[in-house]
């Protein structure tokens, strides 16, 4: 029942390796409470961090599906894997650089590494030279394994209410290792602090931005994408725990004496509803993702229905698969109480992903506005 992701036929074998590493190690990442730098080596090879930069730059060119169904198997293995993996699609959003920055960025290494953390917006500082930079910022996601760092900055007589963020070499940034959590715990999303850093005015953008560039992928709704990209990892995460829990039922007899976890009609009955809940919501995900690229392909652009739509369909990704987790947990009885047992980790994993803001309570109420043509958040289409 596993993904399966379409990649060249050289790296099959090779996401293979890596996703049976993560599996291996992934006890090793929690307790570091992020993803080694080693691991984000590995995920270079399988194309993940060059997966949206154009083929000029050396980049792979993917799709927005092709991408989001390496994030699931990654996910798959572990989800806080999957979720410093999800930042790949930096090379999308970061095309809202001048193409010169751009090219000096990816050009020089197709593979780099981008973390960032927008919110608060600190006030920055006009200076010779650009902008002086200084502030903290929680939630800064694999910044441990990054090459350069975003802030987000507010600069006098900015008028978007989108976050301009500045770019700086991870050397630039102090990182206070405060990342503490029951879930998503080897991420890494800790605090970082940045201490009067200069950034030119050709090294920041406005996140959400217009891109520089005319590659189609980079006129795919960035706002839309960057939720999806975390959303499908409560996919991957709620297909290891049904993974999880069949396997389990199919080899194991029960110590009281009673029919095997299989044979009982009632988790027969609630392990099917979730399979389905799975599989309506990857549906969903998946078909409006492909819907969306070829209306790019045809047209040039995503309608906004369309882009509604795509950020509903993250939404119920992201909640659906935390649904489906946690009725993975249900069935996997009091086994599943203990401390780092599989059932208990995805359902708190894909619980996290859907208390994201991309993919939370809100974006409903934000997509309901919009589709009654009503006022809605900075943002949301």
């Amino acid at each position: 029942m596993s993904v399966t992701t379409e990649l060249k036929p050289d790296l099959a074998a090779e996401k293979a390796r890596v996703l049976a590493q993560i599996r291996a190690r992934r006890a090793e990442f929690t307790a570091l409470r992020h993803v080694p730098v080693d691991m984000v080596a590995e995920l270079k090879k399988i194309g993940v961090y060059r997966a949206f930069v154009p083929e000029r730059f050396g980049g792979d060119g993917l799709t927005p599906s092709q991408f989001c169904r390496l994030i699931e198997d990654i996910s798959a293995a572990d989800a806080s894997t999957g979720w410093v993996a999800s930042f790949g699609v930096s090379a999308t959003y970061l095309a809202a650089l001048p193409v010169d920055t751009y090219a000096q960025i990816f050009g020089k290494n197709p593979d780099t590494v981008f973390a960032g953390a927008m919110f608060p917006p600190q006030p920055a500082e006009i200076v010779d030279g650009g902008f002086k930079v200084r502030g903290r910022w929680p939630w800064c996601s694999g910044v441990m394994g990054a090459d350069i760092v975003g802030a987000g900055i507010k600069v006098s007589g900015d008028n978007s209410p989108l976050p301009r963020v500045a770019v700086m070499p991870r050397s630039k940034v102090t990182v206070d290792e405060t990342w503490r959590s029951v879930g998503l715990s080897a991420t890494g999303s800790h605090d970082t602090v940045v201490e009067d850093v200069v950034v030119a005015p050709e090294w920041t953008f406005i996140r959400g931005g217009k891109p520089m560039m005319e590659d189609r992928v980079f006129h795919y709704p960035a706002m839309a994408l960057a939720a999806q990209v975390l959303a499908v990892v409560a996919l991957g995460t709620a297909r290891e725990a049904l993974d999880w829990l069949h396997g389990d039922a199919m080899r194991r007899a029960s110590i009281t004496g009673a029919p095997s976890p299989g044979a009982r009609p009632y988790v027969q009955a609630e392990y099917a509803k979730a399979e389905s809940l799975l599989m309506g919501a990857r549906a969903a995900f998946y078909d409006t993702i492909d819907q969306a690229w070829e209306q790019m392909l045809t047209q040039g652009a995503v309608d906004r229905q369309t882009h509604v739509r795509l950020r509903m369909v993250a939404s119920k990704a992201a909640h659906d698969g935390a649904e489906a987790a946690r009725l993975a947990f249900v069935l996997g009885g009091s086994d599943a109480m203990f401390t780092g047992h599989p059932l208990g980790r995805c359902m708190i994993d894909a619980a996290c992903v859907a208390q994201h803001a991309f993919m939370g309570e809100g974006t409903w109420t934000a997509a309901g506005a919009t589709l009654f043509e009503q006022p809605t958040v900075p943002g949301f289409p």
